[in-house]
């Protein structure tokens, strides 16, 4: 790894920053309030490229890896956008990566652009209430009936389905008992949610209400055989290749969350003046953000470890996982330290840092608690016997 300058990095970085600039907290303040998608924000870095960043040039994308993604991502949250600004472009960015790896040519040369562009918003449709991070006890089922599949079953916390045309869909094409491993019989499907046999229904949540989490249900919903995502049966492998980057992504935005919350925090105790001094002159309050900042410090170096090993084609699986981990815990604990030197009007929305505390808090939940993070490296890191 080279921790030297990057010239590339530096112009994204200050691009990002340029664009979401010319969106202020009220901007985020009031889609946050009145749950309505940033339709003007999702454009304009859509307009600026930035939405197809990852995707391959050959399909009208920028052709980057995941340090440049994440980077990206990065600089939306710490701009003051947090969740809000980096979900609107978080799916669109990393989503459709099983199917540039997986996909046949024409689904493809027929969706990637449309996706690059930000014409063609997209969704992912894995969750379900009964099964959560068990994800191979799903239940949503598609039988094949000649050349298409017919879809029943239900998911939970599908981002976006209100404003998505597509969804990648996880089904069971075998059922359970009849396969000889739990990951074997899921198959992935590129299906339509603008559908009538799909019904859509927001999830009353505690944040990120910018951007809608719902409820999908399918009876009996079309999907042709081309629209499957490489061979019948092996989707959970293919979802496999996404989760690594997904968990990478997650931990920039966490990064920029903290970043930002820090950042609002250091300059209210520069400014509040309360027995006749700032109050960072207190080492109470000073002290604890000193220490936030070592924590984002240190999640930040593993982030980048584990994206530049993702792009270098080299196994990253302990480096993302902790990268999750660590960006996420920082990120709390900086957004909770943020709201404890505002004080009383750390509640009031006006200051935005409860804002950042809400959405950082979701980020030790989803898309993987650090509960399963733990599992992950208890088993494959450390060797110890599998707890689930």
């Amino acid at each position: 790894m080279d921790f030297g300058p990057n010239k590339l990095h530096d112009e994204i970085r200050e691009a990002v920053r340029d664009l979401c600039s010319k969106f202020p907290d009220e901007y985020w303040r009031e889609h946050d309030s009145s749950h309505e998608f940033p339709t003007e924000f999702y454009e304009a870095l859509a307009d600026g490229g930035w939405v197809g960043i990852a995707i391959p040039s050959a399909f009208g994308g920028g052709g980057q890896g995941i340090t440049e993604a994440s980077i990206v991502l990065e600089e939306v949250a710490a701009s003051g956008a947090a969740m809000n600004g980096a979900s609107a472009i978080h799916l669109s960015i990393f989503g459709m990566n099983p199917i540039v790896k997986h996909g046949s040519e024409e689904l493809k040369r027929r969706y990637l652009p449309s996706v690059a562009d930000g014409s063609l918003h997209v969704a992912f449709g894995v969750t379900e209430a009964n099964s959560g991070t068990d994800t191979t006890s799903i239940t949503t089922r598609a039988v094949r009936d000649g050349d298409h599949y017919v879809v029943r079953g239900a998911k939970v916390w599908t981002s976006k389905a209100t404003v998505s045309d597509k969804v990648l869909l996880l089904v069971r094409t075998t059922p359970l008992a009849e396969c000889k491993r739990r990951t074997d019989g899921m198959t992935l499907l590129f299906a339509d949610l603008k559908d009538p046999a799909v019904t859509i229904r927001p999830i009353s949540k505690l944040g990120r209400n910018a951007v809608v989490s719902c409820e999908t249900i399918y009876e009996d919903l079309i999907v042709p055989v081309d629209h499957r995502v490489g061979d019948e049966g092996r989707g959970f492998t293919y979802l496999l290749d996404g989760l690594n980057p997904e968990r990478i992504l997650i931990a920039a935005e966490a990064l920029g969350i903290g970043r930002v919350a820090l950042s609002r925090a250091v300059q209210y105790a520069n400014e509040r003046v309360v027995f006749g001094r700032p109050i960072g002159t207190n080492q109470g309050i000073a002290f604890p953000l000193a220490e936030a900042h070592a924590r984002l410090r240190a999640a930040e170096l593993v982030v980048r470890e584990a994206s530049w090993r993702y792009d270098n084609g080299l196994s990253c699986g302990e480096n993302a996982n902790l990268a999750k981990y660590l960006a996420s815990d920082a990120a709390f604990f900086a957004a909770d330290r943020a709201i404890q030197t505002h004080g009383g009007f750390g509640y009031a929305t006006e200051y935005d840092v409860e804002r950042y505390w809400k959405e950082s808090r979701l980020m030790k939940i989803a898309p993987v608690s650090q509960e399963m993070i733990l599992n992950y490296v208890s088993e494959h890191v450390l060797g110890l016997p599998r707890s689930y």
